[in-house]
């Protein structure tokens, strides 16, 4: 029996004065990046100097001002890095670069002796605040904790003051989530008044989910408390930096935004320590989704997707949102069918506003492809059948006929699991544009007897075809050429057909379009149905081949 008898549940938070559920995000944070720092030390294989440099300048690219590039006085590799962006001027005047250290005096040093040349830097320090760690790892009391922040924001300020750039200070109380949130505010409230923060000078204050520890309605009324007891507000800049332990990253920072959080420290999909970072990408995109300016140049995933995979050495999930490549993608037949429509009705309706069924952007804003929309498997329905060979290929297929055609691949799919488009197009071609024997048409002629007979049959047809390879020929007369040659077969062939349906379309624009035509034919004498498909660039040519189609699929042809 699963022990869950051994763990107890974390408190919550009493706060029923809480206000963070009737808010909307409405505009983007203050990014931190920490695929650099956060990200890399937890790589099976971690970026070498020249990965970490290109994947600064990617981070550039993609509009990080913050970026956390490491913990230069702990590493020489991270230290040596340091000083390649700075002695190579590889830092633009509008970048931070933010780096990592614990509080004490040696590296601290070393962290300045890393960041001498920086026009700017964020100098983050940290330590442990919470009860389970200041009982079995420190075996500290509150009051020697909080000694440690404070002793550390007095060793920076003092190295800041002869800097000759610009030093901002972030101080992070890690594992908040573990610790009582007044004694989160004591604490991060001295580093505050230690430092001497102001709104003009302001400190960075980042409340990190270290270790998510309950549901991040929790978190997020952590974080308002936080953001309404803090004394001069507007000198901090308050920050979060969520884990993914329970699997719920993305819902704490966007929860901690409604909150009041004003920054957000994360990585490229999400990538950290133990079930990672939260997805700043995700974060990103799902602001996208609803109208809202990311302040991110994200446009093209896949160049994203390329460079992560190559210098993280991890490759992306197929069911990453937005990123995967399946995220785009409907097995489900009423999906399939629900997307298809849906982009039929934005077509038709010249819509400027994206509104699909199961597609909550459209995936050409993001670098995607239309094509990997529809994928057909076992799982699949006529409307994705259809819908591919509509989209892919032009084939309007009455919808009479969708369940047919999709019957065909299904039975396909069954034996070896997904079907491609270009499959699917060739088992169309089998089944109806090719299916030319035992009888094969080959010539038509047309006579106009209007002028001839007051009959309501006044076209007459002269068909040459080929029966088992060998050219025979008829004619016949109707109220139309589909309904002459209808007459003449069922004469040639002794057998009683219907046309139960007609339908056509041009399947290019321009003069030298073609066109398709789908006859819908029933053997009287069986009842059994069936379509035939045929293309021209002469409507009626392609119109006598799918009746001669369908003849050859009811098995009527001698």
């Amino acid at each position: 029996m699963l022990n869950y008898s051994r763990y107890k549940r974390n408190p919550i938070v009493d706060y029923p004065e809480r206000e963070w559920p009737n808010k909307e995000i409405e505009k983007a944070p203050i990014w931190c990046s920490v695929d650099l720092r956060d990200g890399n030390q937890a790589l099976i294989d971690p970026m070498v100097v020249e990965e970490k440099i290109e994947m600064f300048q990617f981070l550039i690219q993609l509009g990080f001002k913050e970026i956390e590039i490491g913990f230069p006085a702990a590493s020489q590799i991270e230290f040596d890095f340091l000083r390649q962006l700075v002695d190579r001027k590889m830092i633009p005047d509008d970048v931070r670069v933010q780096v990592l250290t614990q509080c004490r005096e040696e590296l601290i040093d070393r962290t300045f002796e890393a960041i001498e040349g920086c026009k700017q830097a964020i100098v983050h320090i940290y330590n442990s605040t919470s009860t389970l760690q200041r009982d079995v790892v420190f075996g500290m009391e509150k009051e020697q904790i909080t000694e440690i922040a404070v002793k550390g924001t007095q060793m920076v300020k003092e190295r800041a003051a002869k800097f000759p750039g610009k030093i901002i200070l972030e101080y992070s109380p890690e594992s908040f989530t573990g610790t009582e949130l007044d004694y989160a505010l004591e604490i991060c409230t001295a580093v505050q008044e230690t430092w001497g923060a102001t709104k003009e000078e302001p400190i960075i204050i980042n409340l990190p989910s270290t270790v998510e520890m309950t549901t991040p309605n929790v978190y997020a009324d952590q974080i308002e408390w936080m953001n309404k007891h803090f004394k001069n507000r507007e000198s901090i800049i308050l920050s979060v930096h969520p884990h993914n332990d329970r699997g719920t990253g993305v819902a704490s920072a966007e929860l901690a935004m409604l909150a009041g959080a004003d920054r957000v420290e994360g990585t490229l999909f999400g990538n950290g320590e133990r079930t990672g970072n939260v997805d700043v990408l995700n974060i990103a995109y799902n602001m996208f989704s609803q109208g809202i300016n990311p302040e991110l140049n994200i446009e093209h995933v896949n160049d994203i997707i390329e460079i992560y995979e190559r210098c993280c050495k991890i490759p992306i999930h197929p069911r990453h949102p937005y990123a995967g490549k399946l995220v785009f993608t409907a097995f489900s037949g009423s999906h399939q069918d629900a997307i298809n429509k849906g982009v039929k009705a934005m077509k038709e309706r010249n819509s400027e506003i994206w509104q699909v069924p199961y597609l909550p952007i459209d995936p050409s804003d993001i670098g995607r492809e239309y094509e990997p929309i529809v994928r057909i498997n076992s799982q699949s329905g006529k409307g994705g059948v259809a819908f591919v060979m509509d989209t892919y290929f032009g084939f309007k297929l009455p919808k009479a006929m969708h369940k047919e055609f999709a019957n065909v691949i299904q039975s396909i799919s069954e034996k070896q699991g997904e079907v491609s488009p270009d499959q699917i197009m060739e088992s169309f071609r089998q089944e109806y544009l090719d299916k030319k024997e035992p009888i094969h048409f080959r010539r038509l002629k047309v006579d106009d007897l209007s002028g001839e007979t007051k009959s309501e049959f006044d076209t007459k047809v002269t068909v040459v075809y080929t029966n088992n390879g060998v050219e025979k020929s008829f004619e016949a007369i109707g109220n139309g050429p589909i309904d002459a040659v209808k007459r003449g077969l069922a004469e040639e062939l002794n057998v009683d057909i219907k046309i139960l349906d007609y339908e056509e379309h041009a399947l290019q624009s321009g003069s030298n379009s073609q066109a398709a035509a789908y006859i819908h034919l029933l053997d009287v004498n069986t009842g059994s149905v069936t379509y035939g498909v045929g293309v021209s660039s002469n409507i009626t040519r392609a119109s006598v081949r799918a009746i001669f189609s369908a003849i050859n699929r009811l098995g009527l042809g001698q």
